[in-house]
């Protein structure tokens, strides 16, 4: 009943198991990671039909490999398990030449100086989100920050309007939460981001000066060969992949910055003191909490891990949260330690189809934990009011009260 553990080349029973959708690894994955690192670094999961690579080497080298790992068939196991159309411009979902063409255009746009100009701005909206609530008792970390702040900085790159945030993040919302327990129900209509339709048609005929009007206006050179600008479908699924990425990874961050900061008071205080050291702060969140828990890939060709044949069209999973606690690239890995020495981690992916927008949630997560410092130097998260989401991609948290 799934319990197969795929080692020395046989699928034998064992007692390692994991599955995405089991609600007690998805409360705390860590303990069935370290036995998968130790016990079955290729796991095979017969009831879900996935592989499962643990070990920090291992996901990187998928990770990093676009001709024997593709994207194309989908990088969330429900999208790659029903065989979901992707549209074009879905470039996260996509391979060379599309891959390519669609990720140099954005990277025009997507350059850390300009996410590193937004700093004001950010500042601001964080400011909007905190400065009700000082002199108070408590506030929680996404109601009023996680859900708030990434909202109307991705809302005003893209140049969404105030008044339709709300009702544009309810879609990305509706559009990624599960039932407990169950995979994501999706026809993948939440890709072709036809509930951004008036807003870009609006682009199309008045360009402003946003992220959106810039796709619109963009020339490149296509997979074809030939010069063009962005189509009206493509237009779409870009600002849908935008807005709901950009609203996902900094809320969940947030929520983790508040939750190990308060279970880490000694680490929270030598920050307050010396907030040069926000930066690193940030970057062992991402490693130790990661927003996503896994990337998904199929393998073009059969491919072999520790003598283990993964046959062609295999869904492989590069766990990265396993990863980013792997001892032998992180020593101590299950250590939460803001000053350890850096190694790059894999929360943003690797390679090729490393996230876009890194350098955007950087800086916000490092702002956000600023603000919430110069207003909040202590808090208690109450971890009996908190209540974790239930989504297909991302792990993290609804709700998280803390007392100020």
């Amino acid at each position: 009943m799934g319990h197969a553990a795929v080692m020395n080349g046989d699928v034998k029973c064992k007692g390692v198991h994991w599955d995405p959708y089991n609600t007690t690894y998805f409360a705390n994955p860590y303990p069935v990671f370290r036995r998968l690192r130790d016990e079955a670094p290729i796991y095979y999961n017969d009831e879900l039909d996935f592989y499962a690579l643990s070990r920090y080497d291992d996901c990187a080298s998928v990770l990093g490999n676009r001709d024997d790992f593709i994207s194309s068939k989908g990088g969330v196991l429900e999208f790659m398990t029903n065989e979901m159309p992707v549209p074009s411009g879905m470039f996260i979902y996509e391979d060379p030449p599309h891959h390519t063409t669609h990720r140099r255009l954005l990277s025009r746009m997507f350059t850390p100086k300009r996410m590193g100009a937004l700093e004001l701005e950010i500042r601001k909206f964080c400011a909007m989100a905190l400065d009700p609530l000082v002199g108070g008792s408590e506030f929680d970390f996404i109601t009023h920050l996680g859900s708030e702040m990434p909202m109307r900085v991705i809302g005003m790159l893209l140049g969404i309007p105030e008044e339709n945030l709300k009702e544009a993040q309810r879609v990305v919302d509706d559009n990624m939460r599960t039932e407990p327990g169950k995979p994501l129900e999706s026809s993948g209509k939440g890709m072709t981001g036809e509930a951004y339709a008036d807003f870009v048609d609006s682009r199309f005929k008045n360009p402003t000066d946003d992220l959106m009007s810039d796709l619109i206006r963009a020339e490149f050179q296509d997979a074809n060969g030939a010069t063009r600008t962005l189509t009206r479908a493509e237009v779409l699924t870009m600002v849908a992949l935008l807005f709901g990425a950009g609203n996902e990874t900094t809320n969940r961050l947030i929520g983790w910055t508040g939750k190990l900061l308060s279970e880490h008071p000694d680490q929270r205080r030598a920050i307050s003191k010396n907030m040069a050291l926000v930066p690193d702060a940030i970057e062992e969140i991402l490693r130790y909490e990661s927003p996503g828990p896994y990337i998904g890939r199929t393998a073009a060709r059969a491919v072999e891990f520790h003598g283990v044949k993964v046959p062609a069209g295999g869904k492989v999973l590069s766990l990265v949260a396993s990863a980013n606690r792997d001892d032998t690239k992180f020593p101590d890995g299950d250590v939460f330690n803001i000053h350890r020495d850096r190694q790059p981690h894999l929360t943003f992916g690797y390679g090729f189809h490393n996230c876009l927008g890194n350098a955007l949630a950087r800086v916000e997560g490092r702002i956000a934990l600023e603000e919430v410092l110069k207003r909040f130097p202590d808090w208690e998260v109450d971890m009996s009011r908190a209540k974790m989401s239930s989504t297909a991609t991302v792990r993290g948290w609804e709700t998280l009260p803390a007392r100020i």
